[in-house]
Formats: C-alpha cells, sequence, structure tokens
C-alpha cells in the first residue's frame, strides 16, 4: 500500500514538472506556437497559418477633372501674355505669347492645344498694364467665345506701383481674383482655368541690375516699387524691394488658394515664381519683360502644367 501511495506521487510529481516545462499539452507532431496563439492544423494533419490581420483601406483622393486636349483657349492677364516688348520697343507681341503664339518655335498652348485648327480658336485678351481689378472685365469678354480653358497670369503690376504704399492690398487682390473665379464658375461650368504665378520680381532686378543700361531703362518709370533707384543698396531700399517680393508672395498665395477652390482649376505650383530668368531671356527694351526666349520657357513651364499632372 505505501508502494503504491509513493508511485502515485512520483507520477503526479512528473505531471506536473512536464506541464511547467511547456512539454504536456503541446501540439503534435511539433506544431510550434505563434504571437497569435498556437498553429493550427488541418483535418489531413498539415499545418494551418494564423490568420492576417486585415490591411486598413487605402485612401482614395478624388479626382479633378481635367481634360488636357480642350478645343480652345482664351488667355487673360497683362503684359506678359501679350508679349510686351518680345519683338519691337513699347509694342504687343502676342505671335509670341506663352499662351496664343503662333509664331515659330514658341510652342505655346495655343499650338499645343489646337494644333492643325484655325487660329480663331485661341484669343488673347490680356491688356498691357492690367491690374488684378480689370479680371472681372477680361472674364466677361472670354465667357462671349466660350472656351474650354482659359489662362490666367496677374499681379505684376498689381505689386509694380509708384511705391510700396500704393500696391494692391492683398484682401483687395483676392476680392477681385475670387469674383473672377466665381463668375467663370458660374457662366463656364465646363471651362477649366490655368493660372500661373507671378514671376519673382527681386530675381528680375537683380538680372538688371549689374547693367548700366538697364538702370537706365528702369529709371523711365518701369515699375518704381522695386527697379527705383537701384544702385540703391541702403537698409530702406532693401527693405522696398523685400517688401514688393513678400507682396509678390502673398498674391501667389491668393492665387493658389482661390484656384484650390474649383474642381477644374489648376494653379502652377508657384513653377514661374520660381523659374530663374536669365538676361539673355529678358527684352533688350526693358530688362524687365520676357523676349521670345523667355515666352518660350513660359511656354515650356505652363504646357507642363497644362498637359501633364496636377502639380497641387
Amino acid at each position: 500500500m505505501r508502494q503504491l501511495l509513493r508511485r502515485g506521487l512520483v507520477l503526479t510529481v512528473g505531471a506536473a514538472l512536464l506541464a511547467g516545462c511547456g512539454l504536456a499539452g503541446s501540439p503534435p507532431d511539433g506544431g510550434r506556437a505563434t504571437a497569435g496563439g498556437h498553429v493550427g492544423h488541418s483535418a489531413d494533419g498539415r499545418r494551418r497559418a494564423a490568420p492576417k490581420a486585415p490591411k486598413p483601406p487605402k485612401v482614395v483622393r478624388p479626382t479633378r477633372p481635367w481634360n488636357v486636349h480642350p478645343g480652345s483657349v482664351v488667355a487673360l492677364g497683362d503684359s506678359i501674355t501679350r508679349g510686351f516688348n518680345a519683338c519691337d520697343p513699347l509694342a504687343d507681341c502676342p505671335e509670341v505669347s506663352w499662351a496664343t503664339g503662333s509664331r515659330g518655335k514658341i510652342g505655346s498652348l495655343a499650338q499645343h492645344l489646337v494644333a492643325g485648327a484655325p487660329a480663331t480658336r485661341s484669343w488673347n485678351l490680356a491688356e498691357t498694364g492690367a491690374r488684378v481689378a480689370d479680371l472681372p472685365a477680361q472674364a466677361r469678354a472670354a465667357a462671349v467665345h466660350k472656351p474650354a480653358m482659359v489662362t490666367v497670369l496677374i499681379g505684376a503690376n498689381d505689386a509694380c506701383a509708384a511705391d510700396t504704399d500704393g500696391m494692391t492690398s492683398v484682401a483687395g487682390f483676392r476680392s477681385a481674383f475670387g469674383t473672377t473665379m466665381a463668375y467663370l464658375h458660374k457662366v463656364l461650368p465646363g471651362t477649366q482655368v490655368l493660372v500661373a504665378s507671378i514671376p519673382d520680381l527681386l530675381r528680375l532686378y537683380s538680372v538688371g541690375v549689374t547693367d548700366p543700361l538697364e538702370k537706365q531703362l528702369w529709371r523711365l518709370g518701369l515699375c518704381p516699387s522695386m527697379l527705383g533707384d537701384p544702385d540703391s543698396h541702403t537698409a530702406s531700399a532693401e527693405h522696398r524691394r523685400t517688401e514688393v517680393r513678400d507682396r509678390v508672395v502673398a498674391y501667389n498665395t491668393v492665387l493658389r488658394q482661390v484656384c484650390a477652390a474649383y474642381t477644374r482649376c489648376r494653379y502652377d505650383g508657384g513653377a514661374v515664381f520660381g523659374y530663374r530668368f536669365t538676361a539673355d531671356e529678358l527684352s533688350r527694351w526693358d530688362w524687365f519683360h520676357p523676349n521670345q526666349k523667355g515666352q518660350t520657357e513660359l511656354a515650356r513651364i505652363l504646357s507642363a502644367v497644362a498637359f501633364g499632372p496636377d502639380p497641387s
């Protein structure tokens, strides 16, 4: 009897030791545990992998409708889009405009958009000297043609005032541009709008300031808020130029923000502002406006925006 009790005690202690070492109750055929529990087995004895956690749903951004093959284009804006001083002194030259130019190898948007179509499928309604306050009237004129695309490059003249106090306020700029976009959206709901950023006027100053002839031309009154007294590097002169540049940056922010509110509007992402114009891309009659080579560069930059992926 005492031997039976001792034998039973040994068996009980042995089972407890086996359980403590993880051997008791282990899966048959050497099955291994996983982070999610023991690996299961199918009816035929094969090991079955633990179920994988479901993948989170993919976030899909809504598409912004944009036709890279519109049939017509209307250009709005100022002297840059009119090709001012690009061909002859003190004269517009829309034939080489980045937007609607038809001459040679400019590579304008119109040449891309309406290749092989009559020239009347593009209209240049920009005006030399125009400010953003003139844009609503240009938009009304554009609506008559019912274009598939409208381009806008405006704002340099709003910063090119007699002095910094005369620059268009940011609020005023937003109001005029916002009114224009609301009008186009209402009367031409299917028309898409390509918005170009304003060039960096401080960059244009830095290109021409080293040439004596250029500075003489600037003294005739071209963009005095930036180009006036070009040889002065006093604290007040530097502050004035910085203030003009900051205002252009603020205008470009308005262009981006207002454009983003409309599904059929595309902003260039600051590409024109960021482009570093060189002396051989500027008019020899004012060293400020793009010449034909400069217009070609603008056409290249903005064609990439018009025909490529949305830079925003």
